[in-house]
């Protein structure tokens, strides 16, 4: 870790966050690609197995970070950065030649690689900066996040051209030859203008490198990176079938919705790195968690439309049905008004509607010239509950969570140098691989929770949950920690 900021140290930023970019972009592109394929019947893929195909290229990503910390500590970032690139190109290019869910898997398990770019750029960039620096530099480093967004924005668009919009179906083999060009031109750009640099650990050994990795404060950051990045890198791909399906979106509007949640959240990460700098990682994400959790709750309540049974009319006394209408029914000398059925809840869908709305009405269940008794339901009671969940206040929604995300990734990654300084490539590693993971395992979630439940919000469900699991975790550890170190403050504050 250096001690003061050089101009050097920007130049290897701006290469580190380019290359970044490009690998994340790379990394995402089967959110966009499966659901194309998939809408376009080319392959006849149920939501289980969309959720591997995007999972699966997440999973290489994800496991492998550590052994990329670890090599990047040892040799450098340069080296290991400019070789992952170059290879990463090869799998790309052959998912062109996919002609099956296992040739599709496999190519995708090839070009996942490019999603351990993270922690050889972390690691990579931490060495350049100095520590009170260190949440600045990686929050921008992180913004290459908005590469998922590149991707879902003008992937879409690149596959109608390339496709004729569908009349050439068989054009989308020439997108991943397109992502396969850009690792390559990467690659060589990157070896020749960046210059190499080792951490102080790169003389440990390799069983010297894993002893941070006994402490349990690791694997607490990397369940909250699970959630802040696993998460997001899942609804980068998981959005796009949601819009799709939910909202009844063309894909290309849907890849732009999608983007907007992605945009946003690699970027201001940057802003991360800065809140974390300024008020210390701890206090933002108390913030982060509690905002997650709430949104989270918000965006649980599904489209939906209700029929239940409401308040009936039942019969005075005994007599004949001497009239019924939609509005009135007499029997013998006795009239029984009834709640007509309105024109509140027509052509809804074309309305814009924020709150659930509620319709309620009466229909007779006797019929004219019946002999009634008394206590008899003369018309039930209809009751209609309609939740449009407005696609306009669920983008917002999602792009909040998404944005709140993206500071929450800058703050897990401060904390790595302030109690990890010299070990930043391998316990960012072990923190990306279980963040990662996150991304792995979510869209699997995901298809197993919308086929079990039938709800498309069962994953917000599953994001409730997670996030209360992390508030509380972190509350717990804090409180712990204060009673150790100001046992005679916390006893005042408690009272």
């Amino acid at each position: 870790m250096e001690q003061a900021i050089t101009p050097q140290a920007h130049k290897m930023l701006f290469f580190n966050t380019l290359a970044f970019t490009i690998c994340f972009g790379c990394w995402m592109l089967n959110g966009v690609l499966v659901t194309f394929l998939v809408d376009n019947q080319v392959f006849d893929w149920g939501p289980v197995e969309i959720g591997w195909l995007l999972g699966i290229p997440v999973l290489t990503g994800s496991v492998f970070r550590l052994p990329a910390g670890m090599l990047t500590d040892k040799f450098g970032g340069k080296p290991v950065y400019g070789l992952l690139l170059l290879l990463c190109a090869i799998p790309m290019y052959f998912l062109s030649y996919a002609n099956s869910f296992t040739e599709f898997a496999l190519a995708s398990f090839g070009f996942g690689l490019t999603g351990v770019s993270f922690a050889i750029g972390i690691a990579y960039t931490s060495v350049w900066y100095p520590r009170h620096w260190q949440g600045r530099a990686l929050g921008i480093f992180g913004a290459g996040n908005a590469g998922a967004a590149l991707t879902t924005l003008f992937a879409p668009t690149l596959l109608n051209n390339l496709t004729d919009n569908g009349a050439n179906i068989d054009g989308w083999r020439t997108l991943p030859v397109i992502y396969a060009i850009a690792l390559v031109i990467m690659g060589i750009i990157f070896l020749a203008f960046t210059t190499n640099k080792k951490p102080a650990s790169s003389k440990k050994t390799i069983k010297e490198l894993f002893i941070p990795l006994r402490n349990l404060r690791v694997w607490r950051f990397g369940l909250y990176y699970f959630l802040v990045f696993g998460c997001f890198v899942a609804f980068s791909q998981w959005l796009v079938p949601y819009f799709v399906n939910v909202y009844y979106l063309p894909l290309v509007t849907a890849g732009i919705f999608a983007a907007l949640f992605s945009f946003p959240s690699g970027v201001i990460r940057a802003l991360g790195g800065w809140l974390s700098d300024k008020f210390g990682a701890r206090s933002v994400m108390y913030w982060i968690l509690g905002s997650s959790l709430i949104i989270s709750f918000l965006l649980v309540v599904p489209k939906m439309e209700i029929y239940s049974t409401g308040k009936g009319i039942m019969s005075k006394a005994n007599g004949t049905v001497t009239e019924v209408s939609d509005t009135l029914i007499t029997v013998g000398n006795n009239s029984y008004p009834l709640n007509a059925k309105g024109e509140g809840l027509t052509n809804v869908d074309d309305r814009v509607l924020i709150w659930p709305k509620k319709e309620i009405w009466q229909e007779s269940v006797i019929s004219l010239g019946e002999e009634v008794s008394k206590k008899q339901l003369l018309a039930k009671g209809v009751t209609r509950i309609y939740f449009q969940a407005n696609v306009w206040v669920f983008a917002v929604l999602v792009i909040l969570i998404g944005s709140i995300w993206g500071i929450g990734k800058a703050a897990v990654y401060k904390h790595i140098p302030d109690y990890f300084p010299e070990e930043v490539g391998v316990v960012g590693g072990m923190v990306g691989v279980l963040g990662g993971l996150g991304g792995f395992f979510c869209p699997i979630i995901f298809g197993y929770l919308l086929e079990g439940t039938g709800l498309w919000t069962s994953c917000w469900m599953f994001m409730f949950l997670l996030s209360a699991i992390c508030l509380i975790w972190m509350n717990r550890v804090v409180q712990r920690k204060m009673h150790k170190e100001v046992p005679e403050l916390m006893k005042d504050f408690e009272g």
